[in-house]
């Protein structure tokens, strides 16, 4: 497994282990580390973050792609995956958007529902197609 692979994945775990225990992805991403057991890879550190700080506009986003599904109502798994997938979408500039939705979909088919790669292909698919406008109607960071 490639070393980005594995990172997608540790990245998954904090994001899926935190919302499990109602806790902060990055506690739980610190508290690893601290414990010894983190991760060695900085891009796992580099998608927590990415997710945590951008979480309300994936969120909003994915409500809005998944139509008749609401994020409250997916597999955590799922919901944490699209946000990974998205994030790197929308953010990650070295990781082809073809790459983002792959890596996605292959997390869920390792570790979901039978259902959830097409689901998750699906709505990222989507996004995909749509990207170069929700970059464009994002809130500026720059102050």
């Amino acid at each position: 497994m490639a070393a980005r692979s594995k990172a997608r994945k540790r990245a998954l775990d904090y994001l899926y282990a935190a919302e499990m225990r109602g806790e902060s992805p990055l506690t739980r991403l610190e508290g690893a580390v601290a414990d010894g057991e983190g991760h060695t890879n900085p891009y796992t550190d580099t998608l927590v973050r990415g997710v945590v700080d951008q979480q309300d506009r994936l969120d909003e986003l994915l409500a809005r792609y998944s139509r008749s599904w609401e994020l409250s109502r997916m597999p955590a798994v799922d919901r944490n995956i699209l946000r990974l997938g998205l994030w790197e979408l929308l953010y990650a500039d070295d990781v082809p958007d073809a790459v983002a939705v792959d890596e996605a979909v292959d997390l869920a088919r390792q570790l979901s529902t039978d259902d959830s790669p097409t689901f998750i292909n699906g709505i990222l698919g989507a996004l995909m197609r749509d990207r170069d406008s929700l970059t464009e109607d994002q809130p500026s960071t720059e102050e």
